[in-house]
């Protein structure tokens, strides 16, 4: 996976000098060409709710255990936080942050040996009177004091220029810790080159590996979190201490570092509690082409359907028409944070024709007719399958997440803990007679076919479709046929009652039907009476069809795999029967209108 990262990072020229790194930056401090303060403007897309602001991709940067050298609280040079650049905020009166303004325009001040105009600046901003204007105008803006903030002189910003480099690399040279590696045999700081695990080259190891940032609204820190950490004594072996447990060189260090970076910034999405990104080895694809991208698209997006686009690119990948696509890789990757260190919950990787293929897959085995019988529902989004399962997005949690997306990316099985909880939450739909939900009902039928294609019996394909089969083997799944002709029928007898036969009896005869079944058909009688011509009729053929279908093999109490056949038959007969009563509904209609 690193080895991965790192050669993302290299193909797409990311790879930093080390003591740089890309920072967004939210706002800048203007002023002219003097140093002197003129006004505070917002960078980036401005417009935009959640504004991230301007990306820099060098900025300068310290290391952890560069911030921590000689005992002293540091900043960063350039770009730092409201907070310590102005003094902004519940934090001013803090002495570390206060050490750490100081800092910041010592920095300037020293720069100003290679770029005057940097000196100037710290000597007229740090005066009382600029600080306060500066602070008015963050308040006014609704600058946050963790905010990212950097300087603008003139129509230029110092942090673009190459000309403070030299200099930086010179500063954070005096800032290398010097503690030995190995503590037993006294090891020096020149003893230390190891073989990279990364790029396989002998190579000075870091001591420390920087912090992945991006990951705080999925239990990250806000400062970043580390990938590879050896903290605790326990994690060491041999001796060495942090990093150097597991070598990897500086420059492999920056490069994966930079690609991460890059990736939750530009190519991530956030599922609940985790973030998952994707990307392909021979280039960026565009939307239209990314099957990963189907999964989580808009609904507005989804008027074009992603299983006849999945078809249409399998077909031209296996007729040679889209070379480039059928040589390609794809790579998937789920994240979280936990306490300060990246929590890696899944890595895939495999051909992008594999990828199509699996894709195309879900959608088919998500296929289900649509509630109220006309057509197909829409290709449902992956959160929509996740939040099926839930009460609220809330409850998900990103194990699930990353076992669900792995299902979607691999065609794996889908958990038998999914379809509990989506069962769970069909039969409090029917109970309070709300809208079923279409997601929840295509994950009762994936999990079926998965288990089955998985298990290598084919059947299940041909038994469970998208729509009613009156020639389902399994009698569960009549059952619940049953029960939805029972109450429809009780519906077109009495009419609207309330608490109909399926919310009082629903949750019973789909665990235990022969206790249940039986009773309800007996007691149907009475609403036969009530219909008049050729609809008792027809409601007594279709009891008697189903329960032919049924015969002796009524079961005594259903699994758990056999209550969702149950949910699934009384879901499409309910669908059958709400699209022949439309039709018939249009029918009278044009003859009413041929008769006019």
């Amino acid at each position: 996976m690193l080895e991965t990262l790192t050669k993302y990072a290299i193909n797409r020229d990311f790879v930093l000098p080390s003591g740089l790194s890309a920072k967004e930056v939210r706002w800048a401090i203007c002023c002219d060409e003097q140093g002197n303060y003129l006004e505070v403007i917002e960078l980036g897309y401005c417009s935009q709710k959640n504004n991230k602001g301007q990306l820099f991709r060098q900025c300068p940067n310290l290391t952890q255990p560069e911030m921590k050298a000689q005992g002293i609280a540091k900043s960063h040079f350039l770009v730092e936080t409201a907070a310590i650049v102005a003094l902004f905020g519940n934090k001013s009166t803090d002495k570390k942050t206060q050490d750490k303004h100081r800092y910041f325009f010592n920095l300037l001040e020293n720069a100003g040996k290679i770029m005057p105009e940097l000196q100037s600046v710290a000597e007229r901003i740090k005066q009382s009177d600029s600080l306060e204007r500066i602070r008015d105008s963050f308040a006014k803006l609704k600058v946050r004091e963790n905010d990212k903030v950097t300087f603008r002189l003139g129509n230029s910003f110092p942090v673009e220029s190459d000309r403070w480099h030299e200099w930086w690399q010179e500063l954070r040279a005096t800032l290398v810790p010097t503690k030995a590696v190995v503590k037993e045999k006294g090891a020096s700081p020149n003893n230390t080159l190891c073989r990279c695990f990364i790029s396989g080259d002998i190579a000075e190891p870091v001591r420390t590996a920087p912090m992945i940032k991006g990951l705080a609204g999925v239990g990250g820190l806000g400062t970043g979190d580390s990938l590879c950490s050896f903290k605790q004594e326990s994690f060491c072996s041999y001796g060495f201490e942090q990093a150097y447990n597991a070598a990897i060189s500086e420059f492999a260090t920056n490069a994966y570092r930079a690609a991460l970076d890059d990736l939750i910034r530009n190519h991530s999405r956030t599922l609940a509690g985790a973030k998952v990104i994707h990307w392909f080895k021979e280039k960026d694809l565009p939307a239209e082409d990314d099957p990963l991208s189907w999964l989580v698209e808009t609904q507005e997006q989804q008027e074009r359907n992603a299983q006849q686009r999945a078809a249409e690119l399998l077909e031209a990948i296996r007729m040679g028409k889209r070379p480039d696509l059928a040589d390609n890789s794809y790579y998937a990757l789920t994240l979280s944070g936990a306490s300060g260190r990246v929590v890696i919950r899944d890595w895939m990787e495999g051909r992008f024709e594999e990828l199509l293929s699996n894709i195309k897959s879900w959608f088919d085995d998500f296929s289900v007719i649509h509630r109220t019988g006309g057509g197909s529902a829409l290709n449902p989004k992956f959160m929509a399958v996740l939040g099926a399962t839930v009460r609220v997005l809330e409850d998900l949690n990103a194990p699930f997440i990353a076992r669900m997306w792995r299902s979607a990316v691999k065609n794996e099985l889908i958990p038998e803990y999914a379809l509990a909880q989506v069962l769970a939450r069909f039969k409090v739909d029917i109970i309070e007679d709300t809208p079923v939900n279409h997601a929840g009902m295509g994950l009762m039928k994936a999990y079926h076919l998965r288990k089955s294609r998985i298990k290598g019996e084919g059947k299940m394909a041909d038994d469970l479709k998208a729509y009613l089969n009156e020639e389902h083997p399994h009698p569960a799944y009549h059952c619940g046929r049953l029960m939805a002709v029972l109450s429809a029928l009780q519906r077109a007898a009495l009419g609207d009652v309330g608490a109909g036969v399926v919310q009082r009896y629903f949750a019973a005869a789909s665990s235990t039907p022969a206790l249940v079944l039986g009773r309800l058909t007996r007691n149907s009688q009475a609403h036969l009476n009530k219909l008049t011509g050729g609809l008792a009729y027809w409601y007594e053929e279709k009891i008697a069809a189903i329960w032919n279908k049924i015969e002796d093999a009524i079961p005594k109490a259903l699994t758990l795999e056999e209550q969702s056949l149950f949910a699934l038959g009384y879901y499409q007969q309910m669908a059958e029967l709400r699209k022949k009563t439309t039709e018939n509904v249009n029918n009278t209609k044009d003859k009413e209108g041929k008769n006019d």
